[in-house]
């Protein structure tokens, strides 16, 4: 499988797979970033589809079409978002359906949106952990390919939990993906989290 990597930050996570030997085709970058330089380290071409507003009139839809046909010309097969920071509409999903995947920082369905791990904290919870999904229109939702707990500790801080979460999103992001590309195609798995592993 041809996979495109989105990402919009530093590229932790592009590295991770880089290095595990995921097939990345390509990356998209919605601004100027660090993901890009970490793609060309590895020999992988960047392209930047460009957000021309962060504001209230920024047009989701178009935007989402300007990607696909992005995608559609690197011949992607799967879509990885890690950590891209544009919400996508439409568009994506009905043209990479069921093949765009996601994480995030937060047992789903628990704790959705931005500040999942700020939350986890807030409500005091004892266990929290990473998800792996895949991605629909609808905001940290859809079927959960895996998942992984994560210990909240008594001198937590939000840095400290999840920078702890993203060691774990960093492996299980890998190996999921890794598993969809052996098998060629997305399969749902229990969603039933495991164990944190040291």
């Amino acid at each position: 499988m041809r996979v495109t990597v989105l990402a919009s930050g530093s590229g932790t996570i592009l590295d991770a797979m880089c290095a595990a030997g995921v097939p990345v085709v390509a990356v998209v970058v919605d601004r100027p970033c660090g993901a890009t330089e970490v793609a060309g380290r590895h020999g992988i071409p960047s392209h930047l589809v460009a957000r021309e507003s962060f504001g209230d009139d920024f047009d989701r839809v178009e935007y989402s079409r300007r990607l696909v046909t992005v995608l559609d010309d690197l011949g992607t097969d799967l879509v990885v978002m890690a950590g891209f920071g544009t919400i996508l509409a439409g568009p994506v999903f009905d043209a990479y359906d069921g093949r765009v995947l996601n994480t995030h920082p937060a047992l789903l369905p628990a704790f959705k949106g931005w500040h999942a791990v700020r939350d986890a904290l807030a409500a005091g919870v004892k266990v929290t952990g990473c998800t792996v999904h895949v991605a629909t229109t609808e905001v940290d939702d859809g079927p959960i390919l895996a998942q992984e707990a994560v210990e909240v500790r008594a001198d937590d801080t939000e840095a400290s939990l999840h920078e702890r979460i993203k060691e774990v999103e960093r492996r299980l992001y890998v190996v999921t993906v890794l598993d969809v590309v052996a098998r060629g195609s997305v399969a749902v798995g229990s969603g039933q989290p495991t164990e944190d592993t040291p």
